[in-house]
């Protein structure tokens, strides 16, 4: 009989809650902007100039753009560590994936509040 160690009980509940919470925050954001795109009004330059003048949608987009960024590493993160077996490999594409990550949470910083 082998006798085994359990380490690390509920590992990978943060990772599902994250998931379900961000997934959560990324449908209320989906709905919103469906909501504005056919609300009536004609979608022009000027109609989203004036709604993201607006302080509120800046932070709900924002709020979006940093859940999707955490879903889409955890899933990245958890493809790579199922799949990808070496070690070295494995780090270097998960540093890529936050660089790219991180460049892209920046840049949508950088175009709200321009």
């Amino acid at each position: 009989m082998v006798k085994r160690i359990v380490v690390g009980a509920h590992y990978g509940t943060g990772s599902w809650l994250a998931q379900r919470i961000t997934a959560l925050v990324i449908a209320v954001y989906s709905v919103i902007a469906l909501v504005v795109v056919f609300g009536g009004r004609p979608l022009t330059y000027s109609v989203l100039k004036d709604l993201f003048s607006q302080g509120w949608m800046r932070v709900a987009t924002l709020v979006f753009m940093v859940s999707l960024a955490w879903h889409a590493w955890v899933g990245v993160r958890d493809i790579l560590m199922d799949y990808v077996k070496a070690d070295g490999l494995r780090l270097a594409l998960e540093v890529a994936t936050i660089l790219l990550l991180a460049a892209y949470l920046g840049w949508t910083a950088q175009v709200l509040w321009r």
